[in-house]
């Protein structure tokens, strides 16, 4: 996908996202104070169902078109197999690029050139980490049938938490979810990598740089 074309500060702009990326876009845009960004999001159990998300989007951007300048998408192709590439070519409207958020919070090139040493790795986000019991051990029946695990994670050897935030508690986490799992645990600060470029658009880079090293969620 081209990258992002710098809003001007008053093109009234939308953000389309799964719902995962909520908080940490919301923290962007308080951080950088975008008041020209309005935030609307699909769910995100939506990837346990990938294909709910191509229409879905479709529909927040027929439902928006009217009432913004411009229309972006927070959306890697999250298992949709071209279709949601498909819809934003149809409609006129662009995403970031990536296949999902583990690529796009490391880094596109980096989680490329990493891909085949992180093989049997399994990922997790701030987000989840924050809902680790409820959408791994109970979404995955786990909980109730721990005979699964071995059938879900039997090839898996390491756990990699890709973290937004510097947040001991959510590592302490993290920890504790690889250990549920039997897998060995690794901690990689991304902040929120090109999550935060796609929104900004071109600018000043050693400015944006500054702002990324203040990017926590506010209080």
């Amino acid at each position: 996908m081209p990258p992002a074309v710098s809003p001007a500060p008053c093109e009234r702009t939308l953000l389309i996202a799964c719902g995962a990326l909520a908080r940490e876009i919301v923290a962007l845009i308080r951080l950088n104070n975008w008041d020209h960004l309005s935030l609307t999001c699909l769910p995100a159990i939506w990837h346990n169902h990938p294909e709910r998300i191509p229409e879905g989007v479709r529909g927040k951007i027929r439902a928006a078109r009217n009432e913004y300048d411009r229309i972006l998408v927070a959306y890697g192709d999250c298992g949709t197999g071209g279709l949601l590439d498909q819809v934003l070519e149809e409609e006129g409207v662009e995403r970031i690029d990536g296949p999902h958020c583990y690529a796009f919070f490391s880094g596109n090139e980096a989680f490329a050139q990493a891909a085949e040493d992180d093989l049997t790795c399994f990922y997790l986000t701030d987000y989840l980490v924050r809902h680790f019991d409820r959408l791994i051990m109970q979404g995955m029946g786990i909980d109730k049938h721990p005979e699964l695990l071995p059938l879900y994670f039997g090839n898996y050897t390491k756990l990699v938490y890709l973290a937004q935030t510097e947040d001991d508690s959510l590592r302490d986490q993290a920890v504790r979810a690889a250990e549920k799992l039997g897998l060995a645990f690794e901690y990689r600060l991304t902040g929120y990598g090109e999550l935060h470029h796609f929104m900004a658009g071109p600018e000043d880079p050693e400015n944006l740089e500054t702002r990324e090293t203040k990017a926590q969620w506010p209080n």
